[in-house]
């Protein structure tokens, strides 16, 4: 018998408590009249490069966007390799490919499903000119052992950290870790827009200023085209539902740092491998991972008892049809990771009560 239906997610609960918020300023755009780059795209700008720690944050329409531009801003010969770790979701990858450079896989640490820095050394070229990390599902990357190669090979390092809002690497937060780094705001993410959206984070005044440029078609005076640019902008709503939520958002990771403690400490059962809980206060909780070995016979068994989850990825990136080229390649630890893994409810919506009934379903498994 089921004592709950637990979506996974419900985005219509997650944005409940901004509605009257997000009306006003809905209505307030509309009877501005300026709906592109205007005042609310320049406070979320400055609000969330404060946020940051950043000198500079460019608003853009979304996180693939937001890679793809930071890369095209670096000045890389055509067909330069970028290292980026097998095991993330598509867009990381993508966004290589579509700047014009080549992505080299490199496999992740078990443990963490980040990529491993043990392993990055040995796919270095002499066309290789950076290192994409990837702070998968809300966890940094180990940013010293990255830094400490990439500074013997003179290669630049940027960030992934569409799942990474407000995580922590010591005492500084993902976003100023690195020569750049690209965030999506796509709904579902900790601090989630009611559309596409994105941005890019820097301290580099020359890549900015580039960034500034090619988000909107390369031109940084009206009519006046310096480079072969892009149309990515940040629109005014949803700039300014992006104001609304980012006060709140240490709060909110707050609550899935709570929820993420609980699921670490409570959950018993042997047959679920529990992520790392290392840095688990630091951590954003964008999603909780577990791996599975019979993950679709578990999947069905918390359906049974009205829990939702999801499968974050089912098909790692070399295995897609995308990159055929690439299909006949093993990645034995990613293709592990994508064969096992769950992500288990875990959002501001979820009440104790409803985190108690998970645990206990999982632990009765």
């Amino acid at each position: 018998m089921k004592e709950f239906n637990i979506p996974f997610l419900d985005l219509k609960l997650i944005n409940q408590p901004y509605e009257n918020e997000i009306n006003d300023a809905f209505k307030k755009r509309v009877a501005s009249g300026w709906f592109i780059l205007g005042e609310e795209v320049q406070k979320f700008e400055n609000a969330f490069a404060d946020y940051c720690g950043t000198k500079y944050c460019i608003g853009v329409a979304n996180g693939l966007d937001a890679l793809i531009l930071l890369l095209k801003a670096s000045n890389f010969p055509k067909g330069a390799e970028i290292i980026v770790p097998s095991n993330t979701y598509i867009a990381s990858i993508l966004a290589i490919s579509l700047a014009g450079f080549k992505p080299v896989l490199v496999e992740p640490d078990l443990a963490t499903y980040l990529i491993d820095p043990q392993k990055i050394e040995e796919k270095i070229t002499k066309k290789t000119k950076a290192i994409l990390v990837v702070h998968l599902y809300g966890k940094c990357c180990e940013m010293l052992e990255i830094v400490k190669v990439a500074q013997n090979y003179s290669l630049k390092i940027f960030e992934d950290a569409a799942q990474s809002h407000g995580a922590y690497y010591g005492s500084k937060k993902a976003g100023n870790l690195s020569d750049a780094a690209g965030f999506s705001f796509y709904p579902t993410k900790n601090l989630g827009a009611m559309g596409d959206a994105g941005a890019i984070t820097t301290n580099d005044d020359l890549l900015a200023k580039k960034i500034i440029s090619l988000r909107n078609y390369g031109s940084g005076k009206k009519y006046v085209f310096e480079y072969q640019g892009m149309n990515s902008r940040l629109d005014e709503i949803q700039a300014a539902i992006l104001n609304i939520k980012l006060p709140q958002l240490n709060l909110e990771n707050e609550f899935r740092q709570k929820i993420a403690n609980r699921y670490l400490s409570e959950i018993k059962n042997q047959k679920l491998v529990l992520p790392s809980s290392e840095t688990q206060n630091k951590d954003a909780w964008h999603l909780f991972v577990v791996r599975v070995a019979e993950r679709e016979n578990f999947r069905n068994y918390l359906i049974e008892h009205g829990i939702g989850t999801d499968v974050h990825y089912p098909i790692p990136p070399h295995k897609q049809l995308a990159y055929r080229f690439w299909n006949k390649l093993s990645y034995p630890i990613s293709e592990k990771i994508h064969k096992e893994v769950i992500s288990l409810p875990l959002n501001i919506a979820l009440t104790e009560n409803q985190v108690s009934y998970i645990i206990e379903k999982i632990n009765q498994y």
